[in-house]
């Protein structure tokens, strides 16, 4: 019998596009998970659920509108068919209208046993499918897709990653973009230089401190230019505020002296 602690993450998924899923997750580092037994994958068909001669799954909305919405019927008779009702079950309906997929998110679904997740298609999914099964609702950002799948691909795979053993190398996932609330830092391999662009001599000194601190302050730097509003929640250190503040100077510097060049250009051309 397996031990519950080493008990593979069971992900059901239902779906009318099951061959999406096995194709993805039949690959690479999810498919070597699966061989070792630390998830356990499955698409379900939606319309093996359906009643009809026609395997229906969507119906018009009622009070008139445009697109048609998802039946309640099968979604249901699908979930409670792989619902096993442990404490660590969870059921995760993919929709614009959830909360925004993050990191930490995904750090909180890697927390439980099995994991439900419903992709709708169409126009949307019956509202009593959101009130009566959605253990949590997510989004992967504010724009519209045809169907849940690419969503859910997105959120099993950023899972997947933080169990244990998946990724191979201990601490593979914990140096990555935003599990530390940070960017990544820029990352180089050989050769060390190529069309004569060379890696930062700092990484092939061997001077493992110097090379953290350079690593740590390029995070911050990306952080800074591109992801600001990371650093409101990031868990920063008094080395990080100080070379914060020495980042922050350097770049009024430079758009002071972007302006005073754009001024000058300006009057000369005036």
């Amino acid at each position: 019998m397996t031990d519950d602690a080493h008990k593979p993450l069971r992900v059901d998924v239902i779906t009318l596009l099951p061959q999406v899923f096995e194709a993805y997750w039949s690959e690479s580092i999810l498919g070597r998970a699966q061989t070792a037994c630390l998830i356990d994958c499955t698409a379900h068909q939606l319309r093996d659920y359906t009643h009809d001669k026609h395997h229906h799954t969507d119906d018009y909305p009622f009070g008139g509108a445009v697109g048609m919405v998802m039946k309640p019927e099968p979604i249901f008779e699908a979930v409670e068919a792989v619902r096993e009702g442990g404490e660590k079950e969870l059921v995760v309906i993919m929709a614009p209208t959830g909360e925004t997929f993050t990191q930490q998110m995904a750090e909180e679904l890697a927390g439980y046993e099995h994991l439900i997740f419903v992709c709708g298609r169409y126009e949307a999914i019956d509202e009593r499918v959101h009130e009566q099964l959605a253990g949590r609702e997510i989004s992967v950002g504010d724009y519209v897709l045809t169907g849940g799948e690419l969503p859910a691909l997105t959120v099993i795979d950023a899972v997947a990653r933080l169990l244990p053993g998946v990724l191979g190398g201990e601490g593979a996932a914990e140096t990555e973009s935003f599990v530390a609330g940070l960017l990544e830092y820029p990352q180089y391999t050989r050769p060390a230089e190529f069309r004569g662009w060379a890696v930062p001599e700092i990484l092939l000194s061997g001077h493992h401190e110097a090379i953290r601190q350079w690593r740590r302050e390029q995070s911050l730097r990306r952080t800074l230019e591109r992801r600001p509003d990371l650093l409101e929640s990031a868990p920063l250190t008094r080395e990080d505020v100080r070379i914060l503040a020495r980042l922050k100077l350097e770049c009024r510097q430079k758009e002071n002296i972007a302006d005073r060049s754009k001024e000058e250009s300006d009057n000369e051309e005036g």
